[in-house]
């Protein structure tokens, strides 16, 4: 079976002229036939990528990584049937990861990294609080077992949801706090707002859920179900193989062959969460994509179709 290499990446590292450095990336990764998304602005880079050929990934990366600052870059990889992505896209960003406050700067202050090997041993401890860094879509799927969720739909909203849970003195100076995410970016922006806030005891897992997949087995992990991916794989297991969910286009919610039973799910256009939210104006301009979509399939063609995302 053709399979695809995927690569996780991001760096938190100041950038003294990412404009020059977004054009070069751009320029390089095309000449490497490199598919996927990367963000490049002041603070780092962050992103996923992918290729059928595995020498041409590396050289994408150790291009990367040959950039000062970059040569302990974050990477996490996995595997794909098919191109989870269906070109290049590099852009420009003032945040890589936007929580929506500049003054937290991770170059300058976070929490303390815990490795994959070692997270057990801090989740399980009682005087430890784990929080969920992702959003509300992707907790539905899989998440650590005892974590809060913040019910978050953008990362951007999670200083609000800190604030409005008013954490007690006590746990400030007290509790341990682990935090985590899918690739280890958000929840380390993350640690860098809850040690601004006054929080003593942060930690978050290096790495994110994709490195603990790699590195702790099945049979000791702490995980419950899937994680959500920001491609067309949609989630991967702890085996880091394509996870059971579908996604609805009309929405980007994960779903299930349950949901596609369902007289509210129409393929390419609506599932039970957003059926009712929509428009019959949007209803018919989905439609008329995913009608697209499927006459390019039959052409043996890629169609651009729904907007992807990157690992937030």
């Amino acid at each position: 079976m053709f399979m695809y290499k995927v690569a996780a990446l991001y760096k938190f590292t100041e950038v003294l002229d990412s404009l020059s450095f977004h054009n070069k990336i751009r320029k390089k990764l095309k000449e490497f036939s490199i598919h996927g998304t990367i963000l490049v602005g002041d603070e780092g880079i962050n992103g996923t990528i992918s290729s059928s050929n595995n020498e041409n990934l590396l050289k994408a990366l150790n291009y990367i990584k040959s950039y000062k600052g970059f040569d302990d870059l974050d990477i996490k990889y996995s595997s794909s049937d098919k191109n989870p992505f269906v070109r290049l896209k590099v852009k420009l960003k003032e945040e890589i990861v936007t929580i929506g406050d500049k003054s937290i700067d991770p170059t300058k202050s976070v929490g303390e990294y815990v490795e994959p090997e070692n997270w057990n041993d801090l989740i399980d401890d009682k005087n430890t609080i784990i929080i969920d860094t992702r959003n509300n879509y992707e907790y539905s799927i899989g998440t650590f077992k005892n974590s809060l969720n913040p019910n978050t739909t953008k990362f951007r909203e999670f200083p609000k949801w800190l604030k409005k849970n008013k954490f007690t003195a006590h746990e400030k100076n007290n509790k341990n706090i682990a935090m985590f995410c899918t690739g280890g970016i958000r929840c380390e922006k993350a640690s860098s707002l809850m040690k601004e806030k006054g929080f003593k005891n942060v930690y978050h897992l290096k790495g994110g859920i994709l490195k603990y997949f790699e590195s702790v087995s099945k049979d000791k992990s702490r995980w419950q179900g899937e994680c959500f991916v920001f491609d067309d794989r949609v989630s991967v297991k702890h085996d880091l193989s394509q996870g059971t969910y579908d996604m609805c286009h009309g929405c980007r919610m994960p779903i299930t062959d349950n949901d596609k039973k369902s007289k509210k799910y129409i393929r390419g256009v609506a599932c039970p969460e957003c059926f009712d939210k929509t428009s019959e104006e949007q209803k018919l301009r989905y439609k008329s994509r995913q009608k697209q979509v499927d006459l390019a399939k039959e052409r043996n063609q890629k169609h651009i179709g729904p907007k992807e995302e990157v690992l937030r």
